[in-house]
């Protein structure tokens, strides 16, 4: 994960280049490879202090510059209404995202190298630079932060209630507003305090989303840092309220973790090695169990999300204890037979108001059971959670979601977006789906078989006919219902409030992929064909075909042209774990079958060094050349072409569906 000179001093393309560092606790550290911010989100210290929520941005950004034999030098680079100053990008003669970001400036024939790494479980920010190659002479490096203290969906303007500096007997601290973390800083060096304020910040990325794209930092004074050649300077941002900091014994502790992360990588797919490091950017404390993070920079962890992810990051890696964790703590917060769609940023009240989330908790314990075989925990934690939401859906709960007298699974109220095509303008809900959608009938006789599989292993014969009952009826139900003839496909929803919807649309997908006889062989072999000439591209699978009528070919614009065009055509490469699983179902498990498979998830090999490096972008442009758009980094974008390379493609001995 390299990127060249050239590309480095290319402002346009480096711009659009992204790092991102988490630390397993909802914060995280990101920004651009040329070095101005361009989203509200970037910055170096942003902490969750209820993780995973509740964050806030303490330090955006540090402005850098070496001053070596008379010349200075600057290292860093902000955006402000028509202009990039200072321009560091230019000094930039390479970047690499492994171990961690890293970039190499030439400074008067001299090399800087400077590092930013978040350890793991901590709140902190590690920035150290490197001076080599000056025959020994030495460099002086001055270094502001730009600081704010706001929530990280918000920006920060000019005030007067800003901040004395303050020097304790180790760390610099700045107080911030009431009831915000404080940020300290350990350095090498000397801290001058000198306050500034630097106005008009631009964020370009908010700009074209048409949201506030300003704001003023804060900077409390300037570090002075001597480099020596082959020595380094460094400064730690943290919240911790702690004395000292070694930096080299972070910085080696933190390389070996990765390194033995690395090396746990399964096979010699380099795509699997790149997927299986980025799974862990989305783990993350939630109280004293584990969460799924569903995308940076702005998500938190959804019950959707997670429980679609949760094969990919957790199951296929081996991670089974912390996949252990997740179920736990959502099982702890059943209610109404629906797990939460969400746990909001602030207050602890979850939010109930998914059709689908509750269905794939219950395919996710399956498949908890198919690697872990761990009967003990499922039986005590997961099974009085899977029964809550079986029985739950058979009497019916929020929002009219119920099974019907087929044994199909209806649901749906004004106003309410359930499944997660989701997308909201104003009070229209763009794709309402209300009815019987195709994917949850799926889901649901996937759920029905793993409540019958539980049953059985729990000595609930009853339970277990029961649900096998359900299931042949719903199986029945969905033959009769949902085969559109004229177009060889699935309808998207059945039973809606406009009648029967026959858009072609990817949720048919899980109707091929999930087990269940759910088709015959000859109608899985045709929707597959159908979603591979119409919906299939390289980077993930169109939520509408072109020719229709809704299709929108690009996601931009403001917020309500972004949201209009959220699933009508736009591309979701999670889309692409379902669609391989089903092409290798039809196309039968040849050695050539898994090369034509693997060939699908090429694109996203390629996309690694395009966006976020090393990280699967949320959506893409529906026509090519398919510009990647939304969250810089998706949990699902990652897990579910994950899980295809090692359960469907390649590896022996991995549980299948």
């Amino acid at each position: 994960m390299n990127v060249s000179a050239e590309d480095c001093q290319n402002l346009e393309r480096s711009l659009t280049l992204e790092w991102l560092e988490t630390n397993g606790r909802g914060g995280f550290s990101s920004g651009t490879v040329a070095g101005p911010n361009t989203r509200r989100y970037h910055a170096l210290l942003l902490i969750a202090r209820n993780p995973p929520v509740d964050r806030f941005v303490l330090v955006n950004h540090l402005e850098e510059r070496v001053e070596i034999d008379g010349q200075s030098v600057p290292l860093s680079a902000n955006c402000y209404p028509g202009v990039v100053h200072p321009d560091g990008y230019r000094h930039c003669v390479g970047f690499s995202a492994d171990p961690w970001p890293t970039w190499t400036y030439d400074v008067d024939g001299a090399q800087v190298v400077r590092e930013i790494f978040c350890p793991q479980g901590r709140d902190m920010v590690v920035i150290r630079w490197h001076l080599v190659g000056t025959g020994g002479q030495a460099a002086r490096l001055i270094v502001r932060p730009m600081l704010s203290g706001r929530d990280y969906h918000s920006t920060h303007h000019e005030n007067n209630d800003l901040w004395p500096g303050v020097r304790g007997n180790g760390p610099v601290y700045w107080q911030p507003y009431d009831g915000v973390p404080v940020p300290r800083a350990f350095y090498s060096g000397l801290y001058h305090h000198a306050p500034e304020w630097y106005r008009r910040v631009q964020f370009p990325v908010e700009q074209e989303r048409g949201l506030d794209c300003e704001e003023d930092w804060w900077s409390p004074g300037e570090f002075t840092m001597e480099l020596a050649a082959d020595q380094s300077a460094s400064l730690v941002f943290t919240t911790e309220a702690i004395g000292t900091v070694d930096v080299e014994t972070l910085m080696r502790d933190e390389r070996r973790r990765r390194q033995k992360l690395a090396e746990g990588a399964s096979g010699n797919d380099r795509l699997v090695g790149s997927l299986w490091q980025a799974a862990e950017t989305y783990l993350s404390d939630r109280g004293a169990q584990k969460t799924v993070i569903a995308g940076y920079p702005w998500f938190t962890d959804w019950g959707r999300d997670t429980f679609i992810s949760l094969p990919g990051l957790c199951l296929a890696t081996g991670r089974h204890e912390i996949a252990r964790q997740v179920i736990t703590a959502f099982s702890e917060h059943v209610s109404q037979g629906m797990i939460p769609n969400r746990f909001p940023d602030a207050g602890e009240t979850p939010e109930y108001n998914t059709i689908d989330a509750s269905l794939w908790f219950v395919h996710a314990v399956g498949r908890y059971l198919d690697y872990t075989k761990d009967e003990s925990t499922v039986r005590r934690v997961a099974w009085p959670a899977v029964r809550a939401i079986l029985d739950g859906h058979r009497q019916g709960t929020r929002y009219g979601i119920r099974m019907d007298a087929d044994g199909l699974i209806t649901g749906g109220a004004p106003g309410a977006q359930l499944t997660w095509m989701d997308a909201k303008v104003g009070d229209r809900v763009v794709t309402p789906r209300r009815g019987k959608p195709v994917e949850i009938q799926a889901l649901w006789v996937r759920a029905l078989a793993v409540g019958e599989e539980l049953a059985v292993m729990f000595g609930d014969k009853a339970y277990a006919t029961r649900c096998e009952d359900d299931r042949i009826r719903a199986i029945k139900s969905f033959r009769a219902r949902f085969w559109y003839e004229e177009g060889s496909y699935l309808y998207d929803v059945v039973d809606g409030e406009g009648g029967d919807d026959a858009s072609l649309r990817p949720n048919q997908i899980y109707a091929v992929a999930f087990p269940g006889e759910l088709l015959e062989e000859k109608q899985s072999q045709q929707v597959v064909q159908v979603v591979e000439e119409r919906l299939l591209t390289p980077v993930g699978l169109r939520t509408l075909a072109p020719g229709d009528p809704q299709y929108r070919p690009r996601y931009e614009g403001g917020v309500h042209s972004r949201d209009g065009a959220y699933h009508q055509g736009t591309v979701w490469p999670f889309l692409l774990g379902p669609f391989v699983t089903a092409w290798l179902r039809v196309r039968g498990g040849t050695a050539g079958a898994k090369r034509t498979a693997r060939g699908f998830l090429d694109g996203i090999e390629q996309h690694l060094g395009e966006a976020c490096i090393g990280q699967v972008s949320e959506i893409f442009d529906a026509d090519a050349p398919h510009r990647p758009r939304g969250c810089v980094a998706q949990a699902w974008s990652v897990a579910e072409p994950l899980r295809a390379l090692l359960e469907d493609i390649g590896e022996p001995g991995m549980p299948g569906h």
